[in-house]
């Protein structure tokens, strides 16, 4: 694909944006949610919003969307869960789709085949036809090269911003719900709201406290022919001497072969460099992945390795990582970018010049008709290579909000070491994602600069490293004291250490299509934030293909029609499982644990649910009790009847959910509504009717009429109970 075509495609998402925005810009001033940001978490966002019916306006500050993963250009999948799930799942799959019909491998990074990169074009095509099609079931507009400056409020409620657009001018925009998924959190101080940056807290701001390093990254193209002159400086910039020498420590001519063991030894050669970061070439004809054989014909590789800024230059007295002034003064951001870039700049010229390979900026990549900022002066040549590199540089730490809840490593590791080696369930009830990654800090990660007060140490990145996947709580994206706001991407309420394993591309989109599925619901409902029920939202991203629990039973998989009731009932401990899952933990960080490997050979790393045993009106009593528990109802009486031996029946369960649950007789049943099978007359039909059009009773939607006597199976009771309580939620 070439680079007129990308310019097309970039053109194609403004072109589409642009009927809509202009009459937007005549007659809407308002949109149920608007997001702050069109990153991997913004678009998420935004995508999941829409196709729930919601109106939904992207401010985005540059002319890319997808943040990190396309815009930054860190389009190597940093993903360690060994499973994927809702829009991560489909960009993915869209993507995997291109490189399929093309003869293409994604597996073409960290010296592995099991990998995925993709181009960054490909990413923002992929992203592109995602938001045209949920145009089509809500209202998604974009302003992008525009910025949220000021923020509206009524007492502690935010209502709406003020953006600056592209024209320079200024227009009041009034939301319902603002999402703050920009990649440093500069929605925070405008709402007012208490974040942590670095290991200290707004209120008392600790000038001295670090944060982790950025990268200006760039995508470079192997030129058979010799590099165009166009991409090929005269001289190099400023400076250089100091980063041949930091380069020479990464990268030589005669530097090690990549040797399968960690850490790597330095320096590598270039062709071990380029596998590291490697990426699929649409422009070659053939294809080629990261294994060994195949990494010396790699064409096309991302520049994020040795250019951390400041790297081993260090920020002051040698100490690595950036003041938390880079996220607070925008002076100072500036500056430090352009530094980043520039860092990024020399290796160019140190790989055709020391190196003297033919390797230069890719031309079909980025073609940006307006510098970055951080760009301005550089002599002409220089800005042609600029042109063709990333339009923002990738931010691993941000602002984080002081949420509802703050996450910390240690609660990570507990997480993931759910069902694993003989422990039993430590799964958070308030789950809206699953990820999995290493406690990944660039810089500033010292005791000096942890939190001690979350219990955080330099030694916890490897105490606390996740054993497996582990879940989001929702509590961590709800602020504790603002109203109208909902953290997304690096934003949510999380220690320093957590944040390294929550701030990666496959991890923030799932919790940006979490905050999009949370949003949504306040703006359907009429809600806050923190007035929302998890499982409201629980039930909103399983219907949207989103995996939760981190249990996995042989008899109920993933296509099994009760598989979403029973991940809720996992979550909420509310009906125990005849065996739990009891694989091994593993090192997060091998794509191959062979000790685990066995254990899935073995099947063990799933349980059995019992989801077709019958059970007794005592074992119906217990799970009731435990879903009243988990929706904070505090009546304890006794809602079924008959001995506790009995089997219950289908009309005895029927009546005790709707007495469990008394908030199920005041909710207005759909409009349309119908029950799937005859009632008949019975002294529990009044019960079965107005559970069956609230859809509770949707287990027997496949029979035709609704037998009172029947024995009720495990699997029937967890799927009644479960829906009693999503519908008690609203």
């Amino acid at each position: 694909m070439n680079a007129l075509k990308i310019f097309v495609v970039s053109v194609m998402l403004l072109v589409s944006a642009t009927p809509s925005m202009s009459a937007a810009r005549k007659a809407r001033n308002s949109y149920d949610i608007i997001v702050a940001g069109g990153g991997t978490g913004g678009i998420s966002a935004a995508i999941q919003a829409a196709r729930m019916g919601a109106s939904v306006l992207v401010v985005e500050p540059s002319t890319w969307i997808g943040g990190q993963a396309t815009a930054a250009g860190v389009s190597n999948m940093d993903d360690m869960s060994r499973q994927k799930s809702g829009i991560y799942l489909e960009f993915i799959n869209r993507i995997q789709s291109y490189y399929d019909m093309h003869g293409k491998s994604m597996g073409t990074c960290y010296w592995d085949s099991r990998s995925l990169a993709f181009e960054p074009h490909i990413g923002q095509e992929a992203f592109v036809a995602m938001i045209n099609e949920a145009r089509r079931r809500g209202t998604l507009e974009f302003l992008m090269s525009s910025n949220i400056i000021s923020v509206k409020m009524e007492k502690n409620k935010i209502t709406g911003v003020t953006v600056l657009q592209n024209d320079k001018s200024q227009r009041v925009y009034d939301c319902k719900i603002l999402i703050d998924a920009t990649e440093y959190g500069d929605i925070l101080p405008l709402a007012k709201a208490q974040y942590r940056i670095g290991n200290t807290v707004s209120k008392f701001m600790n000038s001295d406290a670090m944060i982790q390093e950025i990268t200006w990254t760039a995508v470079l193209h192997k030129y058979t022919g010799g590099v165009p002159l166009h991409l090929k400086p005269v001289n190099p910039l400023p400076g250089y001497d100091l980063a041949k020498r930091n380069y020479e420590s990464f990268v030589s001519a005669d530097g090690f072969n990549f040797r399968n063991t960690y850490p790597v030894a330095t320096p590598v050669n270039f062709m071990t460099h380029n596998a590291y970061r490697g990426l699929p070439d649409s422009s070659n004809p053939y294809s080629y992945d990261a294994d060994k054989d195949n990494r010396p014909f790699i064409t096309k590789t991302s520049v994020n390795w040795g250019n951390d800024y400041p790297g081993t230059y260090g920020w002051t007295n040698g100490k690595r990582g950036l003041p938390v002034a880079y996220l607070e003064d925008k002076k100072l951001r500036l500056q430090v970018e352009r530094e980043a870039l520039i860092k990024t700049l020399h290796f160019i010229w140190y790989v055709q010049n020391e190196l003297g390979e033919d390797w230069s900026v890719a031309d079909d990549e980025y073609k940006n008709r307006i510098l970055p900022e951080a760009a301005r002066g550089l002599p002409q040549d220089w800005q042609e290579i600029v042109r063709r590199m990333p339009v923002i540089p990738y931010v691993r730490e941000s602002r984080r909000v002081i949420g509802k809840h703050t996450l910390t490593s240690h609660e990570l590791l507990s997480n993931s070491l759910s069902y694993r080696d003989g422990q039993t369930s430590h799964e958070f009830s308030d789950a809206i994602a699953i990820g999995g990654y290493i406690l990944d800090l660039h810089g500033a990660n010292t005791d000096a600069d942890m939190e001690w007060e979350l219990e955080e140490r330099s030694q916890s990145s490897i105490i606390n490293r996740p054993r497996g996947p582990f879940q989001v709580p929702m509590n961590i994206l709800i602020p504790a004291d603002t109203d109208g706001l909902i953290a997304a991407e690096k934003n949510l309420s999380m220690s320093r250490l957590a944040a390294g394993a929550l701030r990666l591309q496959p991890i923030t989109m799932m919790t940006g299509q979490a905050a999009g599925a949370l949003a949504a619901v306040c703006a359907r409902d009429g809600k806050q934030p923190r007035e929302v029920h998890p499982m409201r939202v629980q039930w909103e991203l399983l219907k949207s293909g989103v995996s939760l629990s981190l249990c996995k039973y042989s008899d109920v998989p993933p296509e099994h029609g009760l598989n979403h009731t029973i991940q809720i009932s996992n979550m909420y401990g509310l009906v125990e499982a005849n065996e739990y899952p009891h694989a091994p933990s593993y090192n997060i960080r091998e794509y191959e644990d062979p000790v685990l490997a066995m254990a899935i050979i073995r099947g063990q790393d799933k349980g059995t649910f019992g989801v077709d045993d019958i059970i007794t009106s005592g074992e119906a009593e217990a799970i009731l009790q435990r879903a009243r528990k988990a929706m904070k109802i505090k009546d304890t009486n006794k809602v079924t009847s008959g001995k506790n031996h009995d089997f219950i029946s289908r009309g005895d369960l029927a009546k005790a959910v709707c007495d469990a649950f008394p908030a199920l007789k005041d909710i207005n049943t759909p409009k349309n509504s119908r029950i799937p099978f005859n009632v008949g007359k019975h002294r529990n039909s009044e019960y079965v009717e107005r559970l069956g059009r609230l859809g509770i009773l949707d287990v027997y939607g496949r029979e035709a009429e609704y037998y009172y006597g029947r024995p009720v199976t495990k699997g029937e009771a967890t799927d009644i109970i479960v829906r009693a309580c999503v519908q008690a939620a609203q």
